[in-house]
């Protein structure tokens, strides 16, 4: 068959519409990921684009964007997001960026919840305005009018909040915080009809077609609980320890809050301490312990010789020569956690405690003792030793006969010993003297406070919270829970210092970096991938 000349360019010219034709579909389909989130767009063709980056170095969001509004029965702005299911926890800090002058009062940013990208999707957003207005809103159904309850509330125009969505169930639940205290409600809401499969971002509106907007946001987490009848029911049971976790490793700036994260896991990671040179992290995982750059990397294993069944209490000596570590042995009392020692370049351990369960918190500053918790003569009630590494001579400090005590800590002069006791119905730290004498309670509040740390300089205490919910003697590992610090001498009560899902392995160890300017700690949330 002869085929002439202009029929093989007319086939080629067909061939080659087609393929633009296809890479045009692929383009207007592709994905654009920014940090976390699997792509962004502009909703409602708003007049001016928007645009979304990530500061992998500050982990910062930066959003510029447009539109009228997000109001009525459509809307109009620049959205970062990606699709979840179930349950959720969605926490970040917020502020507008840029030259905010004349900016329209109701500019806006914040969490969104979407079933689409329509303009008129069903939604809920939790909305922070550039005029201090503060408001849960909702669009029951596509094409709805929006709808919100007209509280007035707000709060002051300059710096950043931290907001958090929660959707358990059909029920989403927004909270706000400014820098260094508890979060507040705003307000809650049933989707009743709310899809299971969702569009969850964070958004910018600068509610001025003719001009952008831009917002910056940090410490952005989104977390899922494991379940949600346990997250939002105390007295359900937690799930067994071994239940697969997302784990976060991260640092705070003690100054400014500032959370990074250093190394994120697939298993269940916990309780991390900082090293002696101030620029490598040790945590434990699946009974081994392993060392990591602060800046990140590949964790390598740490050497415990035979001792490979370690738990999350691990502390190093004060003058940085000396790891102490738990572990468990096999068919003894109370799981067999037992307390070893051994050099901070490691080795094989050696036996401290004979008598279980042990659990390890802290090193007197002279480097000849510890304090430990622990069960003796057959109670079942927890109480605090300092045990002689030289011979293993166990002194009581403590002999509670109810209640709970916990986490003791030395301070870096040795002239206290801090922990968390429960003797009023509430867990709330103290500090004795080495000798058990001179109790006192630094804590009055409705938290559960757990886990005392001391800053190497001596001037501030860090320390878990737990809701006022639970078991007060409990720790569970998947709770909505704070890190707060406190000054040890003059004026100041509790600051926040992160708000996180975790608990049971986040700060049982001492995790203050040498220079006392950072801690470390771990976050959990349900394996996702």
């Amino acid at each position: 068959m002869k085929i002439t000349m202009a029929a093989t360019r007319f086939a080629f010219a067909r061939l080659t519409i087609l393929g633009l034709l296809l890479l045009m579909i692929q383009a207007s389909t592709a994905q654009h990921p920014v940090g976390v989130f699997d792509d962004h767009t502009d909703i409602g063709h708003p007049k001016l684009a928007g645009a979304a980056s990530y500061d992998e170095q500050t982990q910062t969001y930066l959003l510029t964007g447009a539109g009228s509004n997000i109001w009525f029965n459509r809307d109009e702005f620049h959205f970062v997001y990606k699709k979840i299911s179930g349950d959720f926890i969605l926490t970040a800090d917020f502020d507008f960026a840029g030259d905010t002058a004349g900016a329209a009062g109701h500019r806006k940013t914040g969490w969104m919840v979407r079933e689409s990208l329509d303009e008129g999707a069903a939604s809920m957003n939790a909305c922070k305005h550039i005029d201090g207005l503060t408001v849960l809103q909702w669009r029951p159904y596509r094409g709805m009018f929006m709808r919100d309850p007209e509280d007035e509330l707000f709060y002051p125009k300059k710096g950043g909040q931290t907001i958090l969505l929660q959707r358990v169930g059909n029920r989403l639940t927004m909270m706000i915080a400014h820098p260094g205290e508890p979060l507040q409600l705003v307000g809650t809401h049933r989707m009743e009809d709310l899809k299971q499969e969702v569009l969850v971002g964070i958004y910018i509106c600068s509610h001025d077609s003719d001009a952008l907007a831009s917002a910056k946001v940090w410490n952005l987490r989104i977390d899922q609980p494991v379940y949600s009848t346990y997250t939002s029911n105390p007295h359900v049971a937690a799930p067994p320890m071994q239940e697969v976790m997302d784990s976060r490793l991260e640092t705070v700036e003690i100054s400014d809050g500032k959370r990074r994260v250093v190394y994120e896991s697939r298993g269940r990671l916990e309780a991390p301490n900082y090293m002696p040179d101030g620029k490598t992290l040790l945590f434990n995982q699946g009974g081994l312990l392993y060392r990591i750059p602060e800046g990140g990397g590949k964790p390598e294993k740490f050497n415990t010789g035979s001792v490979t069944t370690n738990n999350n209490d691990h502390a190093i000596s004060f003058d940085g020569r000396m790891l102490g570590i738990s572990s468990h042995r096999e068919g003894l009392p109370g799981g067999g956690s037992t307390v070893y020692v051994l050099p901070i370049s490691g080795g094989e351990p050696r036996l401290i405690t004979a008598a279980t369960p042990s659990y390890l918190h802290g090193w007197n500053p002279n480097g000849r003792e510890l304090a430990i918790v622990a069960q003796r003569n057959g109670s079942r009630i927890y109480n605090l030793y300092k045990v002689s590494i030289a011979d293993g001579k166990e002194t009581p400090l403590t002999s509670n006969t109810s209640g709970h005590v916990d986490g003791p800590e030395y301070s870096p002069d040795g002239k206290f010993i801090y922990y968390n006791a429960n003797l009023t119905g509430t867990m709330q730290i103290w500090r004795m003297k080495p000798d058990g004498s001179g109790r006192e309670q630094l804590t009055f509040d409705e938290y559960h406070n757990w886990f005392p740390h001391i800053s190497p300089d001596g001037k501030s205490i860090v320390f878990i919270s737990f809701p006022g919910d639970i078991d007060p003697n409990a720790h569970p590992s998947y709770k909505q829970v704070m890190l707060r610090v406190m000054p040890l001498s003059g004026p100041g009560g509790p600051r926040v210092l992160a708000y996180l899902y975790g608990g049971q392995g986040t700060l049982n160890a001492p995790s203050w970096s040498p220079d006392s300017r950072r801690v470390a700690f771990v976050s959990n949330s349900v394996k996702t991938h």
